[in-house]
């Protein structure tokens, strides 16, 4: 009898399709179901196109986290939309100030033994209780709510076997940097991080969620954690005890690839400007002054993580000329600062206090000066994401972020003149649901509240036989989603009317993106990319607003997974270089050709890719299974869903 680890039971328990070979395609039946709004109207629109009644998953829930600014019609007309659609298609939800889906789906829905879709890259934050959970585009997410399987690649399953524990000044956010600073923000590509071993003991589940949300940071999977005595002791704290059950990995268990982490070896780490995988020691980078410290988001959710800085600041002032923001992660954890005084002192100290949401980690507000240094405790620094183009953004945990606001320069926490802070749990936890939703129990006496900017989605056209188009730009390595498709409330407000958001397109890269793709009059162009094209966000608009400007390839080293996905999702081929030294030899502005390409995606061959420019010819791979390649045939994988209905 095999001897599985926990990723393993996860996955043999829901699987519909394939085997549990790494790089196989497999099918997945999904429990469960996560939306935000800066996604979830696509997704609510998606399913409404699929002439289901009501979703087929066991719970799904939609979260209003994101878009929270209502500085005119856009975000209020969007937030009634998906109300509507919750209470007609069987769905729950968390409206505007309740709370980040990730830490309130874990204190409300979450339970060990299932798995979780969603449309947030962030989505694996549930792996802390013992659940394998995934982002997705959102078109996947919809499928799922109408019952249909999720297929992705078997990943290899990473062993961190973690022992000792954290000294003082070292948290969570420690731990995953240390494996940032380890794997980069590629190294997890196709692959799960499950942790195990002795050093669990100390870990809250919220302390494993900080862990579990930034591995997608590293481009993994998920990350998975077991349901042990401290996932009981939470479930129970969160009046859930219910929902527990036991699920660790057998004895003898083994894994694709091992490491160990020992607790006690480390430091406080920081992720420099622009990348999570840019990690250093604190101690290398202090000294340099500072205009912004940031706590909370899905990345430090945790009660501790807002009442140990609270205990920081106890009777001191941050300096003038530093803002010190903090952002509760939910309407619990708010009440629960107040009743215990954490946040009296917070404010007494000089916080700014703001409602809970994603606000600036999605660019939403707070966006620090020009120039200047900003410590916050996110999960992402992607150049220009805090809404400042000239940003420098440094990640950190909770205790660096108070210490540098307290001394008003980037500062280790082990030099503050302070005991280290010991944080108890109150014994009598506030719990609210009051804000959650419940479907409705009829849902046909429902109709959908749709505003003016809530337009349908484009139509696109199958895949031509033979296609030729320019190079309308050409971008190197790490390439997220953010800088093909900015957040921000300048452009999130947009995101369910693809025309408008589609002027916004690589805006960051280059302003007139979008006019030199408008210029060519329906033709269609392609984009070639360094590794990790697509890195971060799910958001599926980074690949549907291209498309719906005209791209309809892309040429790279390597993709982010969900992005790769995206692409194939609305017809656009992702092709990857056989020799990455081709990329070199193609410019911006060059005509390229993909000749029977129709044809070509179904063998196993190289696909090739003609410069006319240069008058050369390149290997193309495209690895794409026989289902995704029907799908950019019909020109999306909606086109192919309504000939199967």
């Amino acid at each position: 009898m095999s001897r599985l680890n926990v990723t393993q039971k996860l996955i043999e328990s829901h699987l519909v399709s394939g085997r549990m070979t790494p790089g196989e395609e497999i099918g997945l039946s999904i429990d469960q179901t996560l939306t935000q709004d800066a996604t979830g109207t696509l997704v609510m629109l998606e399913f409404e196109a699929m002439q289901v009644d009501r979703v087929r998953t066991e719970l799904s829930a939609q979260y209003v986290d994101h878009n929270l600014f209502q500085e005119d019609f856009k975000n209020p007309d969007d937030h009634l939309f998906l109300h509507s659609a919750c209470r007609k298609f069987g769905v729950w939800f968390s409206p505007a100030g309740n709370g980040v889906s990730h830490p309130v789906h874990q204190e409300r829905f979450g339970i060990p033994g299932k798995t979780l879709v969603g449309s947030d890259s962030h989505t694996p934050a549930a792996g802390a209780l013992g659940m394998f959970a995934t982002g997705a585009g959102g078109l996947e997410v919809a499928l799922a709510m109408a019952g249909k399987p999720l297929y992705l690649n078997m990943p290899q399953v990473v062993g961190v076997e973690l022992t000792g524990q954290l000294p003082d000044w070292v948290s969570a956010k420690d731990v995953v940097l240390e494996m940032l600073r380890r794997y980069d923000v590629k190294g997890g590509v196709g692959k799960v991080f499950e942790y195990y071993g002795p050093g669990l003991d100390a870990l809250s589940a919220m302390d494993r969620h900080v862990i579990a949300n930034m591995g997608t940071e590293m481009g993994a999977t998920t990350t998975v954690f077991p349901s042990d005595g401290e996932v009981r002791r939470f479930l129970e704290q969160q009046e859930r005890g219910g929902d527990w059950r036991e699920l660790l990995a057998d004895d003898g268990a083994d894994y694709d690839e091992h490491v160990s982490l020992d607790l006690s070896t480390l430091e406080p780490l920081i992720a420099l400007p622009s990348s999570p995988g840019n990690v250093k020691p604190v101690r290398e980078v202090a000294g340099e002054e500072i205009y912004q410290a940031y706590v909370g988001s899905s990345a430090n959710p945790g009660l501790r993580d807002f009442a140990v800085p609270a205990m920081m600041v106890e009777g001191r002032r941050v300096p003038p000329g530093v803002s010190f923001d903090i952002n509760p992660t939910s309407r619990q954890i708010l009440e629960n600062l107040s009743n215990e005084s954490y946040l009296s002192r917070l404010i007494r100290a000089g916080a700014r206090l703001h409602q809970a949401g994603c606000n600036g980690c999605i660019g939403m507000g707070q966006a620090p000066a020009t120039g200047r240094n900003s410590l916050r405790t996110v999960p992402r620094n992607f150049p220009g994401r805090s809404g400042t183009p000239e940003d420098r953004v440094f990640l950190c945990s909770p205790e660096t972020a108070t210490a540098a606001a307290l001394t008003g320069k980037i500062t280790d926490p082990r030099e503050l003149d302070m005991d280290y802070p010991r944080f108890q749990e109150p014994e009598d936890l506030v719990i609210n649901r009051e804000m959650l939703d419940p479907p409705a129990d009829d849902s046909g006496l429902v109709e959908l509240i749709k505003g003016p900017n809530v337009k349908s989605l484009p139509d696109f056209e199958p895949i031509p036989a033979e296609f030729t188009g320019p190079v309308l730009l050409k971008v190197g390595d790490d390439v997220s989603t953010d800088e093909i498709m900015p957040a921000g409330a300048e452009v999130l407000p947009l995101r369910s009317n693809i025309p408008a958001i589609a002027e916004h397109v690589f805006k960051a890269v280059d302003e007139k993106f979008s006019q030199r793709a408008k210029a060519l009059d329906g033709d269609g162009f392609f984009i070639v990319a360094g590794r990790n094209y697509g890195q971060g966000s799910s958001r599926e608009h980074a690949a549907i607003a291209p498309r719906y400007l005209g791209l309809r390839a892309v040429c790279a080293l390597s993709y982010g997974r969900i992005h790769w996905q995206n692409l194939a999702n609305f017809g656009v081929v992702p092709l990857t270089f056989d020799d990455p030294d081709d990329l070199g030899d193609i410019d911006q502005g060059d005509d390229l050709a993909l000749d029977d390409i129709a044809t070509a995606l179904g063998n196993d061959e190289a696909i090739t890719l003609h410069n006319r420019t240069k008058d050369r010819h390149y290997a193309m791979r495209h690895g794409l299974s026989a289902r995704q390649i029907d799908m950019i045939r019909h020109g999306s994988l909606i086109n192919l869903v309504r000939t199967e209905s």
